[in-house]
């Protein structure tokens, strides 16, 4: 397959020498790859060249947008505010169904990478100049352009703006901690709770994004979590069931995301998921004891919209990704005085 690619190579980080040599053990994330010379990782952008691995998209992103913060989606950290978004092509997964194949399989599929050139600094700076709140690394997986994402990380951290990963949760714990502290939120997509259907369906393994999602809930992150539901896949009750109690099990005021799938890519025989089997899992998730269960891709849907655990009160009213209204109080519901878990700060005109 012909290779390109439209950025200069940049030595990578988190890896070393593979048994003296010349292959190389990539530690970024869970797949731990170990890359012979000429090779690249699964991620498609990671490249052994003469035993040094190299990331091949450093400052070179495919797309960048400004999106509504809802969109990530994150529905209680800085409601209401813009965030520039931006990726390179590339991932570690090979979902069945994703929704941004064309770009994130690329260098796979196509032996492709491409993208316009962005120094951190200018990422920063055109956040600020777009009134956004906040960086965030989407689209495709941040962790494979993590050198890149760092770097944007910490310029932002500087300029006073916040950082969000979506992510798949695969990254490693040596990953998260040379992050550190530039790392503000996340919403981690959980795909399912069974490790058959990531080996099936994604190319990957579940125990690696559950440690994930645990270590950065305890790290003081705030987490946010999604899963597409597809129906005869990952939407049996009792999956669903352990999904929403693990979730539960490490705090109840993690907001869960359960989302309509469509058909995509090549996951073309399954329906749409009934709106029917959605509400099904936001009741689950309730049962068990989560505070906030949302439904996403259905827009109109009431169970957008942020009410108050204690006395059902709507506080924060969506459509879409479109905040209507905030009527949190000082961090509190107004009618009952529940302190709600959402970091707020003054949104830039």
């Amino acid at each position: 397959m012909e290779r390109s690619t439209s950025a200069q190579p940049v030595r990578a980080s988190l890896w070393e020498d593979w048994r003296g040599g010349p292959k190389v053990h990539c530690f970024l994330c869970a797949h731990h790859c170990r890359i012979a010379p000429a090779d690249r990782g699964l991620c498609g952008v990671r490249e052994n060249r003469d035993g040094v691995l190299y990331t091949l998209v450093y400052g070179c992103p495919v797309s960048t947008a400004v999106d509504p913060i809802e969109k990530k989606p994150l529905f209680h950290f800085l409601p209401g505010s813009k965030s520039l978004s931006l990726a390179t092509v590339g991932c570690n997964f090979s979902c069945l169904f994703c929704q941004n194949a064309d770009i994130s399989q690329m260098p796979r599929e196509r032996g492709m990478i491409v993208g316009v050139p962005l120094s951190p600094e200018q990422v920063v700076q055109e956040a600020l100049d777009s009134g956004c709140l906040s960086i965030s690394y989407t689209y495709t997986e941040p962790t494979i352009y993590y050198e890149y994402a760092r770097d944007c990380a910490r310029a932002a951290t500087g300029a006073g703006l916040k950082n969000v990963f979506v992510t798949n949760g695969y990254m490693t714990a040596e990953c998260l901690s040379d992050l550190g502290a530039d790392l503000h939120a996340a919403n981690i997509d959980l795909k399912s709770f069974s490790d058959e259907f990531y080996r099936t369906l994604v190319g990957a393994r579940l125990k690696p994004v559950l440690d994930t999602i645990r270590r950065l809930w305890e790290a003081g992150i705030w987490v946010e979590v999604t899963t597409l539901l597809i129906q005869g896949r990952n939407d049996g009750e009792e999956e669903l069931r352990a999904l929403a109690s693990y979730l539960a099990g490490i705090s109840v005021d993690i907001p869960w995301h359960v989302s309509r799938f469509y058909p995509a890519y090549r996951l073309l025989d399954a329906p749409p998921t009934p709106v029917a089997s959605l509400e099904r899992a936001l009741q689950v998730g309730h049962e068990v004891g989560l505070r906030y269960v949302y439904a996403g891709n259905i827009p109109g849907h009431p169970a957008e919209s942020t009410a108050c655990p204690r006395c059902d009160e709507v506080l924060i009213e969506r459509q879409g990704f479109r905040l209507v209204r905030n009527g949190i109080t000082e961090g509190c519901c107004p009618h009952c005085g529940e302190r709600i878990p959402v970091y707020e700060q003054e949104v830039r005109k």
